[in-house]
């Protein structure tokens, strides 16, 4: 209760602080219309424990709860002996403190908890109008209505609010669900490719050197600098991920925008340390601004294409990069990366690592926008990855 305080705007801490004062301000006021003195001081202070009850913090409630009821009680079985009591009022927002006190337990314990908790609030709640002057039709007909009605009502309400609460927690685990997945798709997507590329370099510069050809200073330098270069970009994306996975205001670096621009940064950066890539753009997706969902499917797609023809597609020549409109499909456009690579069975590449997280996370998001990835070997050989997906992703899965 307190934490929720605290999070609220001070507006409404201010708002709630005038409601408390002006409840608090309702108790001692109907105390006052008892006859002594000293049951006006018990009666305020009865009530003031049990909406103190409604406010305490979750480890301090049980405890609370049997104060204010065994109280409460008390006061009810005292005043029942007096030879004056109170002609008009038993004390009205101590008993709606009562009813809420049972709506509290059973909303935030288990049942077995709720039931002892709920107890105590109840009985008071129900011995609560003995405290008036007369017992007649009217004071007996009050004591029905809250429990036959008051009271069951009061549960019912208890459980609502705790089935309300699970259906939250549970959309909320659901949306932390897919956002793990989500940031595990990233850096899959981004780092892989990056540590991808520095691993083929330095394979690359062991087998010249145990083949014993020596390389001139340019070359070396030249080797070791897109190394550093794979190294820095690898760690701007774990960087952009931190940033992102903190909820900072920034966007991350990794996420591509509207266009498909980056594609030809991704297959120059490819060729410089693999086999040339040749991507071709369909001139009507150049010029469009699609979906940042579709944009960031489609790199991803071409991200993780390149890094298996890295990692698996020995002695490949050439890869070619396609993005174009899907014939006879102007809604729809087809995303293919092909190369002429050996190693190429269905389990070789995606079981390769022991993992096969990559083609995994491709399927989750293309078929998350309504669209479809299939990755097979070519006849003769290589591989091809092929995805189709919807220009307009709300039509698609509408």
């Amino acid at each position: 209760m307190i934490s929720a305080f605290r999070a609220r705007s001070r507006t409404q801490q201010a708002l709630l602080c005038l409601v408390g004062a002006a409840l608090v301000v309702l108790v001692v006021l109907e105390g006052l219309n008892a006859p002594y003195l000293l049951v006006a001081a018990a009666t305020a202070v009865s009530g003031v424990l049990c909406l103190a009850a409604l406010v305490v913090p979750e480890r301090l409630f049980a405890r609370q709860v049997a104060l204010a009821t065994a109280v409460s009680c008390a006061l009810t079985v005292v005043e029942t002996q007096l030879p004056h009591r109170p002609e008009n009022t038993p004390g009205m927002v101590e008993l709606c403190a009562l009813l809420l006190l049972i709506t509290r337990a059973v909303r935030r314990h288990v049942p077995w908890k709720a039931v002892v908790l709920a107890a105590g609030p109840a009985l008071a709640a129900v011995l609560l109008p003995l405290r008036i002057a007369e017992w007649d039709d009217h004071l007996k007909d009050l004591i029905a209505l809250i429990a036959v009605f008051a009271v069951p009502f009061m549960v019912v309400l208890g459980w609502s609010l705790r089935l309300w609460d699970t259906l939250r927690e549970r959309e909320r685990e659901a949306i932390r669900q897919a956002q793990r997945l989500e940031h595990a798709r990233e850096l899959h997507d981004f780092v892989a490719h990056h540590v991808t590329a520095i691993v083929a370099q330095t394979k690359a510069a062991r087998f010249t050197a145990a083949a014993g050809h020596s390389q001139s200073p340019e070359d070396l330098d030249l080797m070791l600098a897109e190394i550093e270069r794979a190294g820095s970009q690898a760690m701007g994306s774990m960087r952009a991920m931190v940033s992102d996975l903190r909820d900072t205001t920034t966007p991350a670096a990794t996420r591509p925008t509207g266009d498909l621009g980056g594609l030809s940064d991704l297959t120059q950066e490819f060729s410089a340390a693999g086999p040339p890539a040749a991507l071709t753009l369909d001139p009507r997706l150049a010029a469009r601004r699609l979906p940042p969902e579709i944009t960031t499917a489609v790199h991803r797609v071409v991200q993780e294409s390149l890094t298996n023809v890295r990692r698996h597609a020995t002695g490949a020549d050439r890869v070619e990069v396609r993005v174009i409109v899907q014939p006879g499909a102007p809604d729809r456009l087809e995303v293919s990366v092909t190369d002429d690579g050996r190693g190429g069975t269905p389990a070789a590449r995606e079981k390769a690592d022991g993992r096969g997280y990559g083609l995994i996370g491709l399927a989750e998001r293309v078929e998350g926008l309504g669209g479809r990835i299939t990755a097979e070997p070519q006849d003769g050989s290589g591989w091809r990855v092929l995805a189709v997906l919807p220009l307009d992703p709300e039509s698609s899965t509408g």
